[in-house]
Formats: structure tokens, sequence, C-alpha cells
């Protein structure tokens, strides 16, 4: 397994200066985030590292040499949008986006792009699923043509008012996930698996790993902390951060020696990326770049480092 980070924690820090930060830090590897240029709506989006609309050939060269000289790989490229969402120009434009990203993954040859699968929140899961075959199926067959694997992250996305109630993201427990890969039977279909976000829908974070094993492309890590007195209060109805609140790993309720130790046991060999997601570190660019070293001397008393030296 590679540690790496997420790039969003770093949006005003140039490319160059996010692979200076991972090879300082001790990271092997960088999600780098692919958002087109414009205002971000949300936290964490609209972050761009690698604009893919502008990927030319001294781009690309430019882009590999970076890593190479650094000495830290692409673990991916990430760009988490709603291809699914009720306003069918939105949905248009990120699926197109998506489908650009995996061309540029592969003309990097990174092979993984990291996304969501969308979702319109005011319908069912049910009433999803077609506009899920329809929007999905195009971009697996292209995925698998470039060579590239999709890793949808499990996140529900259904922390604000404008998300709820089924939130923006189908791809959220193992049942939908097996309706999933039933459905569109592909390799090139997996999963970034975050730990995080099934502790907070009060699901075992680890038992999944063996099941989807041939479909964890990426993960994520990122702690959270359920605040259990708040929860009795409000029960799991209420908006989820009203009751959890995301940490860095090592700070919440995720079981880090069982979530490793299956990872090892199911042969899974790829990135583990720390997404910084936790309030408490982002007051300032010195507090985010705390917070990676933080998170990075935590993982990798679980990690053995690539290159065979003592942690």
């Amino acid at each position: 397994m590679q540690l790496g980070f997420v790039s969003a924690i770093l949006p005003e820090r140039s490319l160059e200066q996010v692979f200076e930060a991972a090879r300082g830090i001790g990271y092997e590897c960088v999600e780098l985030m692919c958002w087109p240029p414009s205002a971000a709506e949300r936290r964490y989006a609209g972050v761009t590292h690698v604009d893919v609309n502008r990927l030319g050939p001294g781009e690309v060269d430019r882009i590999r040499s970076l890593a190479a000289d650094s000495g830290v790989a692409i673990s991916g490229l990430g760009y988490y949008p709603n291809p699914l969402a009720a306003d069918a120009a939105e949905a248009r434009l990120a699926a197109e986006h998506v489908g650009t990203v995996i061309r540029a993954a592969a003309r990097l040859g990174v092979g993984r792009m990291n996304t969501f699968i969308g979702r319109d929140h005011t319908r069912s899961v049910d009433d999803n699923w077609p506009r899920f075959l329809e929007t999905w199926r195009p971009l697996v067959r292209l995925a698998e043509d470039e060579g590239v694997r999709i890793g949808i992250e499990n996140c529900p996305m259904s922390f604000t008012r404008d998300e709820w109630p089924g939130g923006k993201n189908l791809a959220t427990s193992p049942r939908i996930w097996r309706r999933m890969f039933a459905d569109i039977a592909s390799p090139a279909l997996g999963l970034n698996y975050d730990p995080s976000h099934m502790v907070w829908q009060c699901m075992d974070p680890v038992r999944p790993l063996v099941e989807f094993a041939d479909r964890i492309v990426h993960v994520h890590a990122k702690d959270v902390r359920v605040d259990r007195d708040r929860l009795d209060d409000v029960g799991i109805l209420a908006t989820p951060l009203e009751y959890h609140v995301p940490k860095l790993p090592g700070l919440g309720d995720v079981p880090w020696g069982r979530f490793f130790a299956t990872l090892g046991e199911i042969g899974y060999r790829g990135p583990v990326c720390v997404e910084v997601e936790d309030r408490a570190y982002e007051d300032s660019l010195a507090s985010r770049h705390a917070a990676l070293v933080q998170s990075h001397d935590f993982l990798r008393g679980f990690l053995a480092r690539r290159d065979g030296r003592a942690t």
C-alpha cells in the first residue's frame, strides 16, 4: 500500500507545491483534484490541480516529470460532482467532465479516476436507477477502452439542506453496491472506499472490505467522531452533521488497526490517501499542513514505507 493525501486540502498551492509538500512530509502519492476551474459551490469542491481541459502533450510531460522528480506518484485523478442531478444541464456537464477526467487519467498513465455516482436527492434509489444505468454504462465503457478504473466514493452527500433527504450519491451501502456491480458488471467500475462514511451511518466499516475486495481501487483515510449524546437527542433521521464530525485519522471512531489488518488480508496493495476535512485544522495553510503531517505520522504506523526504510 502507498500512503498519500487528497490535494483538495491545498487549494491555494500550485501543483509543484503539492508535490513538494507530499515529498517533504513523506507521502508516497497524492490524489489530484481535477474540477473545471470555477467558483466552488461547497467545501472541498472546485479545486483544480490538473486542468484536464488543457492537457496537451507538453502538460502531460510536465506533470509526469513533476511526479518522477519528486518521487511522489499520482494515486488517481479526483472529481466529485453530481452526474445524476435533477437539473439536466448540470448532470450533463458533470458526466461529460467525468469522461474528460477518465481520458486524462489514461494520458497521464495513472489508471484511476475517483468520483461520485450522483443522485437526484428528491427521488428514491429505485427511481434514480434508470438514469444511473443510462449515464454510467457509457462512462464505464469509456473507462474500459482507456484502461482506467473508476473509484466511486461511498459518501451519501446528505449534509446540507440542498442535499436532503436522499443525498446526492447513490453508492452508499453494500446492498446498493451489489446491485450496481450486478447491473454494470465491469471490473472498470469499483470503489474509492472511505471507512468514515460507514461509521456515521452506524455500519461496520471493515466488514465490506472482504466482500468487495476485488472492487476496491482506491482508499480514503478519514476519521469521524459520532457524538452519541447528540445522536440520542436528535436521532439518525436528523441531518448527519447534527451528530457527527469528520476528524483526522486517529481522532475518531474508525478502528484503524482492524481496518488495515483486513486491507492486508484481502490483498489490497493500492493507495490510501488522507482526506482532511477536520474543521479544527482549517484556520490556516499552516494548520492544514500540520494536519497532513499528523495524519501521516499516525497512519505510517500501519503501513510499511514503499522504499523499505524504517519509519
